[in-house]
Order: C-alpha cells, then sequence, then structure tokens
C-alpha cells in the first residue's frame, strides 16, 4: 500500500487523509521532524494559513526533510496554501477580489520555491469572497490527444497564480482561462480545494504519478 504523508501541522489536512483512504492509500498524518523524515510515496499539502503552516515547518524541523523529498523528486499535491508553500515567488495581494486586487509587499513566508511560479495571497478576497465554479480540466485522452472536462472547484481566500515558468503545464482552469491548477515535473499546484468536493480526477491524476 502506497504511504502519502499529509501535512498536518494546520489547515484542512483531514479531508484530505479521509480521499487518500478512499482511494486505499495509507495517509499519514505528519506533524513533526520524525514524521517528516520517514519513508514516503507521496506528500498532500493542504490549505490553511500559509505563514503559520510556513513558521511550523521550521520550528518543527520538518522544512529541510520536505524539502529534500520534493527535490528527490516524491509526487507531492499542494492545494491553496500548499501551493503557496510551493511557490518560486509569493507576493501579497489587497484582498479586494481578482478583478481590484493589486499586488502589495512580499510575504515573509519561506516557501519550498521548487514550483516555478507567482503566487499572490488572498488574490479573491478575504472569506467572504469565497466562491464556487464550474471549471475546465486540462487532460490527455486515450489517444494522446488534448480533452477538456469539467471540474468542481471550491475556493477560499484563494490565491491567484499570477506568473508561470518554464516547463509548468496549465492543467486546470476557470472557464475565462485564468489557470487555477498547475503541474511541474513531480508538483501539482491547485490555488482551490478538490478535497471539498465529489470529484476525483485531480486526485486521479496525483495518484498516476506515484
Amino acid at each position: 500500500m502506497k504511504r502519502i504523508g499529509v501535512l498536518a501541522v494546520q489547515g484542512a489536512f483531514i479531508e484530505h487523509c479521509h480521499r487518500l483512504k478512499d482511494m486505499g492509500f495509507d495517509a499519514v498524518e505528519l506533524r513533526n521532524h520524525t514524521d517528516a523524515a520517514q519513508d514516503l510515496d507521496g506528500l498532500v499539502l493542504p490549505g490553511g494559513e500559509s505563514t503559520v503552516q510556513s513558521k511550523l515547518l521550521n520550528e518543527l524541523g520538518m522544512f529541510d526533510p520536505l524539502r529534500a523529498k520534493i527535490t528527490d523528486g516524491t509526487p507531492v499535491l499542494g492545494t491553496c496554501a500548499g501551493l503557496i508553500l510551493l511557490a518560486h515567488k509569493v507576493e501579497n495581494g489587497n484582498g479586494s477580489g481578482l478583478e481590484r486586487a493589486t499586488t502589495t509587499s512580499r510575504v515573509p513566508i519561506t516557501s519550498f520555491a521548487s514550483l516555478p511560479v507567482t503566487v499572490v495571497r488572498n488574490a479573491y478576497g478575504r472569506q467572504l469572497g469565497s466562491f464556487h465554479a464550474t471549471g475546465v480540466l486540462h487532460s490527455s485522452g486515450s489517444s494522446g490527444s488534448s480533452e477538456e472536462v469539467s471540474i468542481p472547484m471550491t475556493f477560499i481566500r484563494a490565491p491567484h497564480i499570477s506568473d508561470i515558468g518554464d516547463g509548468v503545464d496549465t492543467i486546470a482552469s476557470l472557464a475565462d482561462g485564468t489557470p487555477v491548477a498547475v503541474q511541474y515535473k513531480n508538483q501539482i499546484g491547485i490555488t482551490f480545494h478538490p478535497e471539498l468536493d465529489d470529484d476525483q480526477q485531480l486526485y486521479s491524476l496525483f495518484a498516476s504519478m506515484l
């Protein structure tokens, strides 16, 4: 049975554990250095407060062993705050909604900086700005051709992917083309919360990388 480590210091990790267990995986909650240093087949970084998670990763001695796993090619799924922890560059939005958001100062956060994207925190607004939408998942069909299928998306204080670097593929977008999920080598970064919807397509993509 594949063992998937789920960062469990803060945030929506329980929902991810439930989804992984339903898929037949051993979901292991990671709470300290010993947990983070163990052998794992995959890694999930959940949504939550990215600044808090970043602080705890360092205080609990988890940052370096998890960064080593990501660098060594362990498949990782980062959602919302998890995407922020993966991003090369993190900027702070003004929380006024995507249409009116402006970038302010850089957030004092230590990220793994392993995913070549720029992410703006709270770009869609605060908690009251949360919303649900139906977007598009870009996938490859059995013949290798590109396919687009609908996918539900729940956004809660979501970040925005403002810049995508070389080698990064957009794997899901809103109807207007705004990228909301990307893949780079062994990493999948998602701005929304797939663990809160019944759709399993992104989890299946992650599972295919294990």
